[in-house]
C-alpha cells in the first residue's frame, strides 16, 4: 500500500507541475492572425450563395444528397451490428487498421459512420456546380480539413490503441503524451506545432551535411561551399547549386549514402553549394533582387574567379529554380553568358494553375501574411511548416499527434524530418515579392516581373536547360512545370520526370534502385501528351543528368581543392542558425 501510495504522489505531483506548464505556455501565444487562421467570409458567403441558387435550380438533387447521407447511415448502424470489414476498398485507410474497428461494433459504427459523413461532404462540395473552380478548390481543402480533424482515430475516448496502451501502462502513457504536448507548446511560444522528430539525434557536421568543403564566400545572404574533390581530375566548368531557402541546403546532403553533393564530386565535377542565410526582423526589407544580386550573382562570380572559367553550370532547385530563372532572364538582358546550362529541379515559372497552394494564394490568406510581416518583418518558419503540413495532415499533423500525445510515444529518428523541421524564416519583403507577383499575378511567365530595373521574362531563357520534375509532387506539380519550360526560349530542353514527390524524386540516388523515371524529347504537346509518348526508365535519372552534365563541362583539369580561410569548413555558420 505504501508503494501504490508513494506512486500516486508522485504522478500527482507530475501532474500539477505539467498543468502550470501547460497554462504558461499558452499564455505566451500571440493573438492569432486571422487572415492565417482561417478563410475569410468571402469564402462562406460565396458557398451559402451557390447552394441557395442551386437549391433553386435543382431542388432533386439536394434531395437527392440528403436522401442518401441517411441510407449510408442506416447502412453504417446495421453493418455495425455484424462487425467486420468493411467492402473491400481501393486503398484501405490506415487510420483505421487496429482490428478493434473491425471487431468491436460500437468502433465499427464511429468508422462508418464517419466514412459515410466526409463523404457527404465532399460530394456536397463536387456538386456545387455554380461556385467558381477556384472557390471550390479552396472549399475543398477547408472541408477536407475538417473531416481529416473529426476522424474518430483523432480523440482518445474511440482510439483503440490509446486506449489499450492506456490499460497496458497504468496511464503512464497518457502522462507521458501530456508532457510531450507540453514540451511542443514551450517550444513554440503556445503554438501547437507536432514534433515529428528526435532532434536530439542529430547535428549538422557531425553525423548530417558531412561532405569535406570548405567556405569561400560569405555574403549577407549566404555562405558559398566549395567541396573538395574526390577524383584526381574534374570537368572544367563547375557546377553551383543553388538550394531553396525555405529550408536548408543539406537535403543534398544528410547522409554520405544519399547525399548529391557526395555523388557529384566522386563523378568528378567541382562543386559549390549556397548555404542561404536564416533571416531575422533586421532583414525584413530584403527582397527577390538581394538574394540575386548578393546570392545568386555572386556565387556564379566566385565559382568562375576560383576555377578560372568563364561559365558554370547552374542548379537551382524549388524556389531556388525559379529564381534561377529570374537570374537567367536578367543575365540576357544584360548580355552576360556566365551560365553555360541550368538545371531546374522542381521549380515553378508558370503560376496560372495553383494547384493545391490555391487556398494560400487569394487575398484573404495573403493580406493576412501581409500583416503578419508587417508586424514581424517576416514569414516566421512555423507559419510556412504548418501550410505546408496542413497539405498532409493525416501524415504530417493528426498521425504524428496521436503517436506522441496519445500514446506518448518519442518521435523517431528520421534525417530527413530532422531537416524537415529545420526551416528558415522569409523576408518580409521577398515574401510579399513572391506572392503577389509571382504566384498571384504570373508576373514572370507574362514577361513583367519588374526588378533590378528590367522587366524579367520566361522567355528569356535561352541556355541548355535541363529540368527535373517529381510526379506526385505536391508542392510544384510537374505538369505545372511542364507548362512553364515549354514557355522559355529557343535553347534545347530536357525534360525529366522522375517518380515519388518533391524531396524522394530528386534526392533518389543510383545505389537505391528505387524510383524510375520519364523521358520525351517532343516538348510540343501538353503535359497529358508528353507523359503518354515518354519512355520510362527504371532507376535513378541521376546518371542521365551526369551524361548531360558532361557534355557540357569541357574537359578534364587537375582537381582543385577549396583553398583554406577564416571563413571555416563546411557546412558552415549559416546553416546552424536555428529559426526563431
Amino acid at each position: 500500500m505504501g508503494d501504490l501510495g508513494s506512486r500516486q504522489r508522485e504522478t500527482a505531483e507530475r501532474l500539477q507541475q505539467l498543468s502550470l506548464r501547460l497554462m504558461s505556455a499558452l499564455s505566451r501565444r500571440k493573438a492569432p492572425n486571422p487572415g492565417i487562421e482561417a478563410p475569410g467570409p468571402d469564402l462562406y458567403a460565396k458557398t451559402a450563395a451557390a447552394w441557395w441558387e442551386q437549391m433553386m435550380q435543382n431542388p432533386a438533387r439536394a434531395v437527392g444528397h440528403t436522401m442518401g447521407f441517411w441510407e449510408g447511415s442506416i447502412r453504417a448502424w446495421t453493418g455495425a451490428m455484424n462487425p467486420g470489414p468493411d467492402d473491400a476498398e481501393a486503398k484501405p485507410d490506415k487510420r483505421f487498421t487496429d482490428g478493434e474497428w473491425d471487431s468491436n461494433p460500437w468502433l465499427n459504427y464511429l468508422k462508418r459512420q464517419y466514412k459515410v459523413t466526409s463523404g457527404a461532404m465532399r460530394a456536397a462540395v463536387e456538386d456545387l456546380d455554380t461556385l467558381p473552380d477556384k472557390e471550390k478548390r479552396r472549399l475543398r481543402y477547408f472541408s477536407d480539413q475538417i473531416a481529416n480533424l473529426m476522424a474518430p482515430n483523432n480523440f482518445l475516448g474511440s482510439n483503440p490503441e490509446a486506449l489499450r496502451r492506456a490499460m497496458e501502462t497504468d496511464g503512464e502513457s497518457l502522462i507521458q503524451g501530456l508532457e510531450n504536448l507540453v514540451t511542443d507548446l514551450e517550444a513554440n511560444d503556445g503554438e501547437l506545432l507536432v514534433k515529428l522528430v528526435d532532434d536530439s539525434a542529430f547535428s549538422v557536421g557531425e553525423n548530417i551535411a558531412t561532405a569535406p568543403g570548405q567556405v569561400v564566400l560569405r555574403t549577407k545572404m549566404m555562405e558559398l561551399i566549395q567541396y573538395a574533390p574526390a577524383t584526381e581530375q574534374v570537368h572544367a566548368v563547375p557546377i553551383v547549386i543553388f538550394p531553396p531557402w525555405i529550408n536548408k541546403f543539406y537535403v543534398l546532403d544528410l547522409k554520405p549514402q544519399n547525399s548529391l553533393i557526395r555523388w557529384l564530386v566522386d563523378q568528378g565535377y567541382t562543386v559549390f553549394v549556397a548555404s542561404w542565410v536564416n533571416p531575422g526582423p533586421d532583414m525584413a526589407d530584403t527582397g527577390m533582387e538581394d538574394y540575386i544580386e548578393h546570392g545568386f550573382l555572386a556565387g556564379i562570380d566566385a565559382a568562375k574567379k576560383i576555377t578560372k572559367q568563364k561559365k558554370v553550370n547552374a542548379v537551382g532547385y524549388c524556389i531556388a529554380g525559379t529564381t534561377l530563372s529570374l537570374t537567367l532572364s536578367l543575365l540576357k538582358q544584360r548580355g552576360d553568358r556566365s551560365v553555360n546550362s541550368a538545371t531546374l529541379f522542381t521549380a515553378l515559372t508558370d503560376f496560372s494553375d495553383q494547384g493545391e497552394f490555391t487556398p494560400f494564394l487569394q487575398d484573404d490568406f495573403i493580406d493576412g501574411i501581409e500583416v503578419e510581416v508587417n508586424r514581424s518583418g517576416l514569414l516566421p518558419a512555423r507559419v510556412m511548416s504548418r501550410t505546408m503540413s496542413f497539405l498532409r495532415s493525416n501524415d504530417l499533423v493528426y498521425g504524428p499527434a496521436i503517436r506522441s500525445y496519445m500514446l506518448g510515444e518519442t518521435p523517431p529518428a528520421f534525417d530527413l524530418l530532422y531537416w524537415n523541421g529545420d526551416s528558415t524564416n522569409l523576408p518580409g519583403r521577398m515574401t510579399m515579392q513572391y506572392l503577389r507577383g509571382l504566384c498571384q499575378r504570373n508576373e514572370f511567365a507574362k514577361g513583367a516581373f519588374e526588378l533590378m530595373g528590367h522587366s524579367l521574362s520566361v522567355r528569356d531563357i535561352d541556355v541548355p536547360l535541363m529540368a527535373v520534375v517529381a510526379q506526385t509532387d505536391h508542392i510544384a506539380a510537374w505538369k505545372d512545370c511542364y507548362r512553364g519550360v515549354q514557355a522559355m526560349g529557343s535553347g534545347a530542353k530536357t525534360f525529366v520526370v522522375s517518380e515519388s514527390g518533391h524531396i524522394a524524386g530528386i534526392v533518389n540516388p543510383p545505389s537505391k534502385k528505387k524510383y524510375g523515371h520519364y523521358i520525351n524529347d517532343d516538348l510540343r504537346g501538353d503535359a497529358e501528351a508528353w507523359l503518354a509518348e515518354a519512355s520510362f526508365h527504371e532507376g535513378s535519372w541521376w546518371p542521365r543528368w551526369d551524361a548531360w552534365l558532361t557534355e557540357r563541362s569541357g574537359e578534364m583539369v587537375p582537381a582543385r581543392k577549396p583553398r583554406q580561410s577564416d571563413l571555416g569548413p563546411a557546412p558552415g555558420s549559416y546553416v546552424k542558425v536555428k529559426a526563431t
